[in-house]
Formats: structure tokens, C-alpha cells, sequence
């Protein structure tokens, strides 16, 4: 009868252990999946603060008595170049929401220099920065569903257990305020 219960034992310990393994491989997946999704993320950003500079140069040439403008999105770009290089993505997000609010600003700018939107740098420095703010709305949202999936499973009952062994934490999702939130103005 003892050897019964044994047997029952090592049984119920080898499918626990299975079970395990198996739950921990699956967060690794997800935490890989997330990592992968801001390393994207990270590539694209980078491309674009170091396109900002150029951007800003071209525009000061034409727009010189604006500098307030031009120097508060130079330190929105800073602050999300070093906070990328940091990994703090609160900061990126903060320094993305100082962009996506200066956007209205600079647009309005622009458009009272038709000569600036005739130069051709200028133009294309402006097509390859809004395909940019494309792919990274496209990332983000990737980013995001993969962070949210991620910080589902390691909640779910039993899946916690092992997510709290291995002191898998909740990942926080890249966010940016500003005019995707505003209503839109249509004037005819």
C-alpha cells in the first residue's frame, strides 16, 4: 500500500513539475514577445530623434523669431533620447506626449511659410517622418497588446503561482497623450 502512495506521489510531483516547466516556458514566450515588440519599438524612435534635429534646422532657416517652439521640441526630443537609452518608458512616454502636443504648434507654423513647404528637404524630411509616426502608432499598438496579454496570464489563477516564483512583473504599457485624444476640428 505504501509503495501505492509512493507511486501516486512521484506521479502527481512529475506532472506538478511538467506543468511548471511548461507554465514557465509560456511566460518566457510572452516576456520574449514584449521585449521583441519594444526593441521595434526602440528602433524606430531612435530614427526619428535623430531626424528631429534635422527637421528643426531646416524650419529655423525660415521660422527664426519661433525658437520658444523649436527649443521645447528640441528638449522633448532629449529628454526621449536619453530616456530610450535609459529604458525608461515612462519617460519616452512623457517626452512623446510633449511631441504629439507641440505637432498642432509646428503645423501651424508651417503653414505660414509657404516657402518652407515648397523646399524639397524640408518636404522630405516631413514624408519620412510621418511614415515613421506610422510605423510607430502600428508598434505601440502591437506593443501594447502583447504587454496586455502578458500582464493577463500572469494574473490568471494558476498561471500566477508561477509567474510570482519566477517574480514575473506586470509590464506598463507605452502611452502617449495629446491630440490622438482631442476631438478633431473638420472646417470647410
Amino acid at each position: 500500500m505504501e509503495a501505492v502512495i509512493g507511486i501516486i506521489a512521484v506521479v502527481l510531483f512529475v506532472l506538478f513539475l511538467i506543468w511548471f516547466i511548461q507554465t514557465s516556458n509560456r511566460l518566457i514566450i510572452l516576456d520574449e514577445n514584449v521585449e521583441l515588440s519594444w526593441r521595434n519599438i526602440d528602433v524606430l524612435l531612435k530614427q526619428r530623434y535623430d531626424m528631429i534635429p534635422n527637421l528643426v534646422e531646416t524650419v529655423k532657416g525660415y521660422a527664426e523669431h519661433e525658437s520658444e517652439i523649436w527649443n521645447n521640441f528640441a528638449e522633448a526630443r532629449n529628454m526621449g533620447s536619453s530616456s530610450l537609452a535609459s529604458g525608461n518608458m515612462a519617460g519616452v512616454s512623457k517626452a512623446e506626449s510633449m511631441l504629439a502636443g507641440m505637432m498642432p504648434r509646428i503645423n501651424a507654423v508651417m503653414e505660414q511659410y509657404p516657402e518652407l513647404k515648397a523646399d524639397s528637404s524640408f518636404a522630405d524630411l516631413r514624408k519620412q517622418l510621418v511614415g515613421l509616426e506610422n510605423q510607430i502608432a502600428d508598434r505601440r499598438e502591437y506593443f501594447n497588446a502583447s504587454a496586455t496579454s502578458y500582464n493577463k496570464v500572469i494574473r490568471l489563477f494558476p498561471t500566477t503561482i508561477v509567474a510570482t516564483v519566477k517574480g514575473n512583473k506586470k509590464k506598463d504599457l507605452f502611452i502617449v497623450e495629446g491630440i490622438e485624444r482631442e476631438n478633431v476640428k473638420i472646417q470647410f
